[in-house]
């Protein structure tokens, strides 16, 4: 059996963020048929997983959380009737800290989840409305107390950096306010000016502006230095844990760029040789659903330059580094006989560096790790 990793779209939402480009909606009456939908969607493609053993379920959007107990409960058994789901299985669920309470807690946990990610990405109340966040901070502070008592011992907090407004001393604010609750993991992902997004057009307009490459390192530094002092170990670019046992595994599944299947409106599947994806548009997805055809968009077969690369790029994201023997077989051949004078150049400019079976990014290639990752 081939590990794999299983995610789940759930594109509803109260509100649209200015900054994100996930496909989602905010009109909230289709929930009901997306759910018949998407259990459908299960049951087409369970010849698709056959050979699989998940390892991880991931739910997505979107905002998962807007789901009530029922719909999510029968999304899950529908999972667990068509897919080898394994016995220690990690099970996530995002979640907005304005859509939870006390209750809804219990009935996520009572349902299987057994990973909370709650999308908090500041606790400054004017850094919340700036990024048109629903949620509060007491709501936040409240929130995880009630996933605890709920019996989530597993939870990541998202943080966001770099984004217009923020200064060092928010940001410090809003990492030690995180570091007091005791997350078992954190996240702190720099704000990205995506196209067809409303903060994209702002920046057309000249209303607001992405950070320097220089302020937003700082930023990333900050928070590793912060997060390390406090025994999280940074394990990702983005990503810290505390202990090994709690970093994010569904995530580890793309970065090792192991297979996984997709559900859901836009969402992306890879087997290992080929991508495919989903249509982006719930009424699409409906509809297809509906006539007892998959809403499939698009599909390609990589190349084997396309994998080589891929594989580079996402394990150069890992504080280990891309695994030379699993390189050699995946690949047919030794990294260091495939780019000998990339590598070369960049160990002479000490941005990468051989440990323990990996190469690696040293600590300032991290810095650099896509300019590194295109030299390749």
């Amino acid at each position: 059996m081939e590990t794999a990793g299983l995610y789940l779209h759930i594109p509803f939402c109260h509100a649209k963020c200015e900054y994100c480009d996930f496909y989602s909606i905010t009109v909230l009456d289709q929930m009901e048929q997306f759910c018949r939908m998407l259990e459908k969607e299960l049951q087409l493609r369970a010849a698709e997983g056959q050979t699989y053993q998940f390892e991880t379920i991931f739910l997505g959007g979107g905002t998962p959380s807007l789901l009530s107990e029922k719909q999510l409960s029968g999304i899950l058994e529908t999972v667990y009737r068509y897919y080898r789901i394994a016995p220690d299985a990690e099970i996530t669920m995002e979640s907005n800290p304005g859509t939870l309470d006390a209750a809804k807690l219990k009935a996520i946990r009572k349902a299987g989840i057994n990973r909370l990610s709650m999308g908090v990405q500041s606790f400054q109340p004017a850094e919340l409305q700036a990024l048109g966040r629903i949620h509060s901070v007491a709501e936040v502070l409240e929130n995880f107390g009630n996933a605890r008592a709920a019996g989530f011992g597993n939870i990541n907090l998202d943080l966001m950096t770099a984004f217009p407004g923020i200064t060092p001393d928010s940001f410090q604010k809003s990492l030690e306010q995180a570091l007091a609750l005791q997350p078992e993991h954190l996240s702190c992902y720099t704000l990205i000016f995506e196209p067809n997004t409303v903060l994209y057009k702002r920046m057309q307009l000249g209303e607001v502006s992405p950070l320097g490459e220089e302020e937003e390192a700082g930023y990333y530094e900050q928070a590793r230095i912060l997060l390390e002092a406090n025994d999280y170990q940074q394990y990702e670019i983005s990503n810290f844990s505390r202990g090994a046992k709690r970093v994010c595994r569904h995530n580890l599944i793309y970065w090792r760029h192991y297979p996984y299947l997709g559900f859901g409106p836009s969402a992306h599947s890879f087997d290992g040789r080929r991508r495919f994806a989903n249509q982006r548009s719930l009424m699409v997805y409906l509809k297809k659903l509906g006539a007892g055809q998959l809403a499939v968009d698009f599909e390609e077969q990589l190349t084997d330059q396309q994998r080589m690369f891929e594989y580079i790029f996402l394990n150069l994201r890992l504080r280990s580094g891309i695994p030379l023997a699993d390189f050699e077989a995946r690949f047919g051949t030794s990294l260091d006989a495939a780019f000998p004078q990339s590598i070369r150049e960049l160990r002479e400019s000490s941005l990468i560096e051989y440990q323990e079976g990996h190469l690696r990014l040293t600590s300032q290639g991290w810095l650099l790790a896509d300019s590194v990752a295109a030299r390749f």
